[in-house]
């Protein structure tokens, strides 16, 4: 029977949930068992899609073109493997799909309610996905905090699985903060215990409690803990501060989490091959070539908004011995005047002009995107930030004065970035872009073929806007060279020709870089980033 393991956050949000949840599938997947991981999010949006980074950090796209929550990506990155738009549960898909059912008659009469119809058609879905995948585990991460009204739903759903599937087919994982008091130095487990109160209130007891904390639990903490959470101490695990997020599973193996879960779900322990992950580990902990990297984009004040491409450089400085230091810069700062280019970007080794959408900030990407390719400093551009590319070579290199996107101007005289075809006449914003994994043609010769060695590739998409091919004789004759192309018309990737490393691309080669499989194209960055850095 499958298993289910229900991973719950206490006393504040954002205190690890995704990265405890994709630890603990990466090691049961270890073991060798088939394993799948679900996000609930329990905002009403539909998705992710039409939500401001700011509010809820980067939206990961999915192979098959979902706008998920960011924690698909942490899933996708510690798994080593794709997942589907539907491994992302939000309120709003619960909702639309209850009431269009009732709409057309599929209660009978029934006075629809949150409890069964709402809980039943979440407990379907989870099961559902466990089905698709063929998985013995399902982690289910529920986001949020408990005590949040908007999670109370997905949480009764748990409880309720809890009594149909039964205490060795269904295991609930809390994990909440520990605070250590400045003054004293003390762990206060005091909120740990309110959050578990609050959890048990609702109907559910945790099995194993994860402490968040700043250093290792100490044995008063863990004895505290244990006793007014109702668990053994022996299931209560300690998920300190470590150097990076990649150390977390093996920190968690290091304390028996999996002896621990196989005993409450009735399964074979098997030792888990961590061999890879820990070589990985090793080399980014020990990476020591500095570079130091601009980061120029107009969501900077977040770094969450994008954690893909920030995970896709350290999975290729690890191989390459790189420890890279992030340059952040806020475009809207190069813009007001705050900050002058010439200044900031003297002494990078590299840049990544980050995507974003609308006009905010993009003087500043433009400006700084004409000093980065007149001083041949590498530079890589990343969906909006290729287009910035391709609007600052149109006007300082090609004369053709107030060029730009639609989307930008739409009275432009040179609409060098212009609606794609397939987007016009779309009214609904929500989930309309061109989405997910795309085959690209590469031209052979070129710097991203190069990076990738294969004449097709298919990296995923997130976008309306694309350049506007009736400009690339220009952009050609003058050295910027288009180096992909998809099926459907699209200009992928362009690049200058006599440049070290001048290239943009369409796609978002992040959302597929692994610690075990880095980007090929982030990859191939890092390399002339490094070489300029050995040779300044």
């Amino acid at each position: 029977m499958a298993k289910f393991i229900f991973v719950t956050g206490g006393v504040l949000s954002s205190v690890g949930k995704g990265v405890v949840s994709a630890s603990i599938a990466m090691l049961i997947k270890a073991m060798g068992y088939n394993v799948t991981a679900i996000k609930i999010d329990p905002y009403i949006n539909v998705d992710a899609g039409t939500m401001n980074p700011y509010a809820h950090g980067e939206v990961f796209v999915t192979e098959d073109g979902g706008e998920t929550d960011l924690d698909l990506g942490h899933y996708e990155r510690f798994l080593n493997m794709n997942l589907s738009k539907k491994n992302n549960i939000t309120t709003g898909q619960i909702y639309y799909s209850v009431i269009m059912k009732e709409r057309k008659g599929e209660y009978l009469g029934a006075t629809v309610q949150i409890i069964p119809h709402i809980t039943d058609e979440i407990k379907n879905r989870i099961i559902e996905i466990a089905r698709e995948y063929g998985a013995d585990f399902t982690i289910v991460e529920i986001g949020g905090t408990v005590g949040d009204i908007e999670g109370l739903p997905f949480l009764e759903a748990a409880r309720q699985m809890r009594l149909e599937h039964g205490p060795t087919n269904t295991l609930f994982i809390h994990v909440a903060l520990v605070p250590t008091l400045r003054t004293t130095g003390e762990q206060k487990t005091k909120p740990v215990q309110h959050s578990v109160q609050e959890l048990r209130r609702i109907g559910i007891q945790p099995d194993i409690i994860i402490a968040r904390c700043e250093r290792p639990l100490e044995p008063e903490a863990r004895r505290k803990i244990a006793l007014f959470g109702n668990v053994s101490p022996e299931a209560v695990f300690s998920d300190h501060d470590v150097e990076t997020i990649y150390e977390v599973p093996l920190l968690l193996h290091e304390q028996g989490i999996l002896r621990v879960i196989c005993n409450k779900m009735n399964v074979e322990y098997r030792e888990p091959d961590l061999s890879k992950w820990i070589e990985f580990v090793t080399k980014l902990k020990s990476a020591s070539k500095r570079v130091r990297i601009a980061m120029i984009g107009k969501y900077t004040k977040l770094k969450d908004s994008y954690i893909s491409i920030i995970e896709a450089i350290k999975h290729g400085s690890a191989y390459l011995g790189i420890k890279p230091e992030f340059v952040w810069i806020e475009s809207t700062d190069i813009e007001a005047g705050k900050i002058r280019v010439e200044d900031t970007l003297k002494d990078v080794h590299g840049a990544l002009i980050l995507p974003g959408f609308g006009k905010r900030g993009t003087e500043g990407k433009i400006a700084a995107l004409k000093y980065l390719r007149e001083n041949n400093i590498p530079t890589l551009g990343i969906c909006f930030g290729f287009q910035m590319m391709i609007i600052e070579f149109a006007r300082n290199v090609l004369g053709l004065e107030n060029a730009n996107s639609t989307e930008l101007d739409p009275n432009t005289p040179h609409p060098v970035v212009d609606l794609l075809p397939s987007q016009r006449g779309i009214e609904m914003l929500g989930g309309t872009m061109r989405l997910g994994a795309k085959p690209i043609k590469l031209i052979r010769g070129t710097r991203v073929y190069e990076a990738y060695g294969r004449d097709v590739i298919f990296e995923r998409h997130r976008h309306r806007y694309g350049v506007n091919a009736r400009y690339l004789d220009k952009f050609e004759d003058a050295g910027m060279t288009v180096s992909g192309f998809s099926y459907d018309g699209v200009i992928e990737f362009m690049e200058l020709r006599d440049a070290e490393f001048y290239v943009g691309t369409q796609a978002h080669p992040e959302f597929k870089s692994r610690p075990l499989a880095p980007s090929p194209l982030y990859m191939h960055f890092l390399r002339f980033v490094l070489r300029r850095a050995l040779n300044p």
